[in-house]
């Protein structure tokens, strides 16, 4: 069982609290039905106490708890504030000690939009990288010099502290926890059900500390830059590891410490990102995607990019056209 906090508070948005419950619930539901365990997610609200909360737009939510109750979470969501955050944000600080006590117990902590001022101003960004809605960037820097800001990030981790730049974002990462935690075909599935044409995969759009997708290994990352210039005829991993002077036992082996997975598995991954961008962005026919990403059977193609995505490439287009295609792209 997973449990999931969100904060409440006056001019909090409501969607960055209930899109990603409702999204982490169907994983939870859909993981019951596919693996027959019981896998459940318990969702809490909390206030500075049991009274209801009016949030932006006139939505009235009541707490399950008050904010010192709250304890043993897997993932708390720090909902985004409406226009200026900073009267909510000082209404809040007798409070933020309790954000400081549940990251150092472990709780992964995410500040939505302008609701990083929370984690800011408990000073849980201190040297860490951070980001915000567009909208208050430049404030979010001025105020607060001891962050390391990414504004060219929609999502930032570190350690177990991340921030999203808008509610799409949040749903971005809430996808990325349903992976770690039920597979990636419960987390595909899912996705496809919450409009896929806004969906980027979280590597792609966070801005990680660690050793995760922002690895430091030179070697790999060479590797690696070979692979995508040539994904249409990449070279084998032996020519790669040849090339770059090292056995190719050895490179197969840092490349899995570098990047979590083996060159075959990153390089699928690849291949079903830039998919996925062909069939939003363009009208080129899926045997011809295919073979733009090294695919040569098209049957494998559709029968690996349903495997990872949940649905065709016809119906991932039916899916995403209305709002990203453009017409006469070629």
């Amino acid at each position: 069982m997973y449990r999931i906090g969100a904060l409440l508070y006056p001019q909090a948005l409501a969607t960055s609290i209930t899109l990603p419950l409702e999204i982490l619930q169907a994983a939870a539901q859909l993981a019951r039905v596919e693996s027959r365990q019981s896998f459940a997610v318990t969702s809490i609200l909390a206030a500075p106490d049991l009274r209801p909360v009016s949030l932006l737009g006139g939505l009235t939510l009541a707490p399950d708890i008050s904010y010192d109750e709250l304890n043993d979470l897997d993932l708390l969501i720090i909902p985004a504030i409406w226009r200026n955050p900073q009267p909510i944000v000082a209404a809040a600080r007798p409070w933020l000690p309790q954000l400081r006590d549940l990251a150092k117990a472990g709780t992964r902590l995410c500040g939505v939009g302008t609701g990083a001022c929370m984690l800011a101003e408990a000073g849980l960004l201190d040297g860490r990288p951070a980001t915000t809605h567009w909208n208050y960037r430049q404030e979010f820097a001025r105020r607060y010099p001891k962050v390391a800001f990414k504004s060219r990030h929609l999502i930032t981790q570190s350690d177990n502290i991340f921030c999203v730049g808008s509610v799409n974002s949040i749903a971005d990462l809430a996808v990325h926890l349903i992976e770690e935690w039920y597979g990636e075909g419960i987390a595909r599935a899912v996705e496809s059900q919450f409009s896929p044409e806004i969906r980027r995969p979280f590597r792609a759009a966070a801005y990680q500390t660690g050793s995760d997708s922002s690895h430091h290994d030179e070697l790999v990352a060479e590797a690696q830059d070979m692979i995508r210039s040539q994904l249409s005829n990449p070279p084998r991993l032996a020519d790669i590891a040849a090339q770059l002077g090292i056995s190719e036992r050895s490179l197969n082996r840092r490349f899995h410490q570098a990047s979590g997975s083996s060159p075959r598995e990153w390089v699928q991954n690849l291949r079903i990102s830039r998919a996925r961008e062909l069939l939003r962005h363009s009208n080129l026919p899926a045997n011809e995607v295919a073979w733009q990403v090294g695919i040569n059977d098209a049957s494998h193609f559709g029968a690996l990019f349903k495997r990872r995505v949940g649905m065709t490439p016809a119906k991932y287009r039916e899916a995403v056209r209305g709002k990203l295609f453009t017409p006469g792209v070629p």
